[in-house]
């Protein structure tokens, strides 16, 4: 298997093991595989029932070959256990009584939120190859709230690997600040940035297309730009999928919440190598610019004064960057084109508008969309808590109200659970008027000492900070 850049880059496709540590193609691209490899029914069969390491290890083997297969199954199985996400099923899925909607339980991992389920495979992975070649990595990230401490917890301690993660001062809840914030390991960087998730993505950005700087300090990425990441996410839409079909020969649909588009492109990879979902339902918050793509072929970049302060606010992203790989498709894979999009007409314009026939093709890849707003969520985690005993994140609340709109009869609905309500406890009081439970491990987590420093929206200077502290 080989990966080629959404840019059209000509230099020679690259293997699996080249571009994990990359993060960006050179041309300021994004990595994807020439092909994704088909699954048939009689695959299908055969997947069905297998624990979840091993259904890991399945489909990543399709895209990874040149890790021995040994090796790869021996990563799959000590990243996915029971000890790390609290339940032999990985990612259980539970219906919302006999609504139709069912909510896949991605949240139990070490800093309760989704993102673990990719990232302490990432750690593995780095970790693995690292120790390979005998080098070190400097990784260089933005959050929005969950990436963050997902990707410290991930790489804390880690040998050969260093983490500079970027995130917006202020706008994360209290609970994810403490999270990041409170790590001790000499080899966790905290640099809050004076502005929003945006400023800290353009950053991550423009320090991985100095090529030259890059090379140097060895620089990369844990966001959903990097393909390692998103293809670990593809395999609990697998899993989700058997849970809720009891043959192939049904379809399921999934919403998820969405900001940064890198968790529903999973699901739109997993579609395009034969799973059967009917529908990719994108659900926004307030800053809903990808709900407006899909409703109108237009995407348009807010700037930071219009990207609203949600109490969703790991979405609160107004430039999605991993909704290139989707477009790169949607054009037919034209390098070209998606260039002109992203590099020219987004970077100087804010914006672009698809052609009529292009618009025309969303409806093949499966994709809907749906807003929610903060009454919404307040209104979805009361009535969820009420009607089924079951407590929600804000985030998961958006998916739900968008789910509950967009749902068929007969074809079951799942929405992928962002975070547990603990995240974001003060929202949870004003639904419910009652504290979420806490796990006993992170009682008090807001009173530890932290660390992190807060920098200007600064490429330059955040360079100069890496510098300072790669130095040995």
């Amino acid at each position: 298997m080989r990966y080629i850049s959404t840019r059209g880059d000509t230099s020679a496709p690259k293997r699996f093991c080249e571009i994990l540590l990359e993060g960006l193609a050179p041309d300021g691209g994004l990595y994807l595989p020439e092909r994704y490899p088909q699954v048939d029914a009689a695959t299908l069969a055969r997947w069905r029932g297998l624990p979840y390491a091993d259904l890991a290890f399945e489909i990543l083997s399709l895209y990874i070959d040149d890790i021995p297969a040994d090796d790869l199954r021996a990563l799959m199985r000590r990243t996915y256990t029971a000890e790390v996400f609290g339940s032999a099923a990985i990612v259980p899925v539970r219906p919302l009584g006999d609504t139709g909607l069912h909510i896949e339980a991605l949240s139990n991992g070490p800093t309760l939120a989704f993102k673990d389920m990719a990232m302490q495979l990432l750690g593995q992975l780095f970790e693995y190859e690292l120790g390979r070649r005998g080098e070190q990595l400097n990784i260089l990230g933005a959050t929005s709230g969950d990436t963050g401490s997902a990707a410290e917890y991930a790489m804390r301690g880690k040998r050969g690997v260093r983490v500079f993660m970027l995130s917006p001062h202020g706008r994360m809840s209290p609970f994810q600040q403490a999270q990041m914030y409170s790590l001790p390991d000499a080899n966790i960087h905290n640099i809050a940035i004076e502005g929003v998730f945006d400023d800290a993505q353009d950053i991550v950005k423009a320090v991985s297309n100095d090529l030259a700087f890059k090379r140097a300090h060895r620089i990369g990425t844990v966001n959903s730009i990097n393909w390692a990441r998103l293809l670990a996410q593809v395999v609990y839409y697998f899993a989700g999928y058997f849970q809720v079909t009891r043959s192939n020969d049904e379809p399921a649909s999934f919403t998820v919440p969405s900001g940064n588009f890198g968790n529903v492109c999973a699901g739109h990879v997993a579609r395009m190598m034969g799973l059967p979902i009917r529908h990719l339902v994108v659900a926004t918050n307030e800053n809903d610019v990808l709900d407006e793509f899909f409703r109108t072929g237009t995407y348009r970049v807010r700037q930071g004064a219009e990207t609203h302060e949600t109490s969703s606010p790991s979405m609160d992203i107004s430039k999605a960057s991993n909704f290139e790989r989707f477009v790169f498709d949607l054009l037919g894979r034209d390098g070209a084109r998606t260039r002109a999009l992203f590099a020219t007409q987004v970077e100087r314009e804010g914006r672009f508008s698809l052609q009529p026939d292009e618009f025309a093709r969303i409806a093949g890849f499966g994709f809907q969309s749906g807003r929610s707003t903060h009454a919404d969520r307040l209104a979805t985690i009361r009535a969820t808590w009420e009607r089924h005993g079951t407590m929600i994140d804000t985030h998961t609340a958006d998916g739900v109200k968008v789910a509950a709109e967009r749902r068929e009869p007969g074809v079951p609905m799942v929405v992928l659970e962002t975070a547990l309500p603990v995240k974001f406890a003060e929202t949870i009081r004003e639904a419910l008027g009652r504290e979420p439970e806490r796990p006993s491990a992170l009682q008090g987590i807001e009173a530890l000492p932290r660390r992190v420093v807060v920098m200007k929206p600064d490429v330059q200077a955040i360079k100069a900070y890496i510098e300072q502290h790669t130095t040995d």
